[in-house]
């Protein structure tokens, strides 16, 4: 026997060391790590820089062990004789005996003294046959198959599998292109039965609509009788599916994935601020899909969000400035339309003038508006209250992005008070002169044509053609939120950063652009602001929250910088299954 296992026990074993923590020793392809207790193999192994290969396994779902490529091999100390103590080498650590079977690394745990190999020829030969496996009945369709570029099943094929195939007869024949749901699809030749979708449909969106039928080699993936896959939840689902298996029906056939430029940005339609990848080619969007931020969205998102851009494309996208002369607007330069607001604004006094804002507007732009507002010598400011049922997972009542980011930056509990006022005094002529940002306010805020007629003058900044637009003396194009850079804060009081995923179009500008040429515009000054990162740092001056940040500290996935009450159920929901042991999270 060598001298290192024969070595009697060192004062303070290693073991002693971790379980103080809460933690366990474990060896992964020779070198030791430690984990918190309960962590499964497949997560210690990814924590070490170890990959293990993988399909039924998500973090986010409970693990039901049926694909079988994560097998792994398994070691543990041998059980002593009793009456014999342990023995340990040089290190405080026993010696490994290794299992001559593979464990499936997604259902187990770690425990003191584990070892675990990913890379043994065993391994290998097991990986090997699990592909061979899968890809028996698969449909060598990769180049028409919208997964191409992202597919596991292509992937692993190259990394594990034997590369060259036994199987000789004739492939099952499943469904294909089958409408499953108003927006997506299913080809039943390719699933390769992980089953995350069911699950995610069952354990997140707690819409049990997906399930297997048929045995062995004719199991297929369908919805139950009389029901569609109609959850506003269901594009998650070919998020997840590891092959081409589940396809989205705006997104198939439209573009090739590496083709695609990935931005990290966050969703604008509620409160809740959902993480969000914008994939684009040419200046345009193509697709969207949730990024993974376990302090906000997990790694989901509802359709109606993800589906809500191609607006920015539309017919009715306004692309250059307009001034109405004698009932017609007419294109006019930037110059020419920023200098004739101003001088209409200065017109009218302080009490006969309004601003409507909006809480779509980033940190920045509202802390440019509250200039703007200055410079006018201080009117009634409002923002735009917007309301809708919460889902009871990832949507929230509040509609607006930035509520919590407003309140902070405008220094008021309620933002959206004063509109009703503003309402009152251009229905009764009160106010003579409106400015409104980037809201319809005759669509989302009580206004009429009629009334907005009694202004002598109406200023407007804004994405698209409206009835607001339609009645403005002056429109301005302005930026989409994909189109942008700024900050806003969620609900739950945590800031995140808005990133530019393509250029605004024709002759549209960013919104903070616009608010500060304006300001410069009534005043006579020139503007002293040239770079976002400059309006953030004005911000975090007069803001004490934002006291110490600047743009790129807030990073990818935000930071807290203000306590809220609100609550994500999708999280709570998320973290009592962590509690309880049933994923990883």
């Amino acid at each position: 026997m060598s001298e290192a296992t024969t070595a009697a026990a060192p004062e303070k074993l290693p073991k002693d060391i971790a379980a103080a923590k809460g933690m366990v020793n474990v060896q992964i392809n020779g070198k030791w790590h430690r984990f918190p207790k309960g962590t499964r193999m497949i997560e210690a192994c990814r924590e070490a820089g170890v990959i293990v290969p993988h399909y039924c396994y998500h973090p986010k779902l409970t693990s039901p062990g049926n694909c079988r490529m994560c097998l792994v091999q398994m070691g543990m100390p041998p059980r002593p004789t009793p009456g014999v103590d342990p023995e340990y080498d040089d290190g405080g650590y026993q010696p490994i005996g290794w299992m001559p079977r593979p464990v499936i690394a997604c259902a187990n745990a770690v425990s003191e003294n584990m070892g675990i190999r990913t890379d043994s020829e065993m391994v290998e030969k097991c990986r090997e046959g699990v592909m061979e496996f899968l890809l028996v009945n698969h449909p060598l369709d990769c180049p028409i198959c919208d997964q191409a570029g992202e597919c596991r099943l292509q992937e692993q094929s190259v990394g594990h599998g034997r590369g060259i195939s036994r199987f000789v007869d004739m492939k099952v024949k499943k469904p294909k292109n089958v409408d499953i749901g108003p927006r997506i699809r299913l080809d039943d030749e390719r699933c390769i039965m992980c089953s995350r979708c069911i699950r995610f449909m069952d354990e997140v969106a707690e819409d049990s609509v997906l399930g297997f039928t048929q045995r062995g080699t004719h199991t297929t993936l369908t919805v139950h009788p009389g029901r569609l896959l109609d959850s506003n939840y269901s594009l998650n689902t070919a998020d997840i599916c590891p092959v081409g298996a589940l396809t989205s029906n705006d997104f198939r056939f439209q573009m090739r994935v590496w083709f695609l430029k990935e931005t990290s940005t966050i969703d604008v339609n509620c409160g809740t601020g959902v993480n969000i990848t914008v994939w684009t080619r040419g200046n345009r969007i193509h697709r969207i899909t949730p990024r993974r931020n376990d302090e906000v969205n997990s790694t989901w998102m509802p359709d109606s969000h993800r589906l809500n851009f191609h607006y920015i494309d539309g017919d009715t996208r306004l692309t250059q400035p307009l001034l109405k002369t004698a009932a017609t607007h007419s294109p006019a330069a930037w110059s020419d339309a920023l200098k004739t607001a101003a001088a209409r604004l200065k017109e009218a006094s302080a009490s006969q003038t309004a601003i409507i804002a909006s809480a779509r507007m980033t940190n920045e732009e509202l802390h440019l508006v509250k200039k703007l507002a200055a410079a006018l010598g201080g009117p009634k400011l409002a923002l735009v209250p917007r309301e809708g049922e919460p889902d009871d997972l990832l949507i929230a009542a509040d509609r607006n992005p930035n509520t919590t980011g407003a309140k902070l930056v405008l220094g008021t509990d309620d933002p959206y008070k004063e509109l009703a006022a503003i309402r009152k005094g251009v229905e009764s002529g009160k106010i003579k002169s409106l400015v409104v940002l980037g809201e319809d306010i005759v669509t989302d805020a009580g206004f009429t044509s009629e009334s907005l007629a009694n202004l002598d003058f109406l200023l407007h900044t804004a994405l698209l053609a409206n009835p607001t637009a339609s009645a403005a003396d002056i429109v301005l194009p302005a930026a989409a939120f994909a189109e942008k850079r700024g900050s806003m804060v969620n609900l739950t009081g945590r800031i995140q950063r808005l990133n530019r995923c393509v250029e605004a179009p024709h002759e549209a500008r960013d919104d903070w652009e616009i608010l500060r040429d304006l300001a410069a515009a009534v005043t006579g000054e020139k503007p002293d602001l040239f770079l976002i990162e400059d309006v953030f740092k004005s911000v975090a001056a007069e803001v004490p929250a934002f006291e110490g940040l600047t743009l790129s500290k807030i990073g990818d996935l935000g930071k807290p910088v203000v306590e809220t009450d609100h609550r994500i159920l999708l999280l709570e929901k998320e973290k009592e299954r962590v509690a309880a042991g049933l994923i990883n999270g």
